[in-house]
């Protein structure tokens, strides 16, 4: 999946409900300050930390761009990732290739010392992040292009 086509979506979960009756899809509410985004939480979907999702809860949201969408209003996407989200920190998600620059050129990452890097089953990582699926979280960035950060936590998309 590359990267390019995730878009994040950010704001706090309004309603969870079962979808069209099936109680292992669930539909989450998301309202930021561009509206209502509804998204599909299906089986397939990797929650972050395998987080109970609630309603008020800060939340990040990522859906594929590439796949098809019904035209409906307010939109409606399959949920690709989503997590709990700490106001003041960031989450990306995406491949990076072997300088740890993103494919979308967008994010550089220089891992520090402290950087916590886990498998999506909170494994400890000690392989290449090139050319994997990662979630970074990250709180401060340069303002150059590609913004450079020195992630608090990277998860590794095996």
């Amino acid at each position: 999946m590359p990267s390019n086509n995730l878009v994040p979506v950010n704001g706090v979960i309004q309603n969870i409900s079962a979808f069209d009756n099936n109680c292992c899809m669930l539909e989450v509410t998301i309202r930021n300050s561009d509206g209502i985004t509804n998204f599909i939480v299906s089986p397939d979907t990797y929650v972050i930390s395998e987080v109970r999702l609630r309603i008020g809860m800060n939340v990040t949201a990522f859906y594929d761009a590439n796949l098809p969408i019904p035209l409906i209003f307010p939109p409606r996407y399959q949920a690709i990732f989503i997590g709990r989200r700490n106001p003041r920190e960031n989450i990306y998600a995406g491949e990076f290739d072997d300088n740890l620059e993103s494919l979308d050129g967008t994010l550089k990452l220089t891992i520090g010392r402290s950087t916590e890097i886990v498998t999506s089953n909170g494994q400890p990582y000690d392989c290449s992040l090139a050319a994997q699926m990662l979630i970074v979280y990250y709180s401060t960035s340069t303002r150059s292009i590609p913004a450079q950060t020195t992630p608090r936590k990277i998860i590794v998309i095996c």
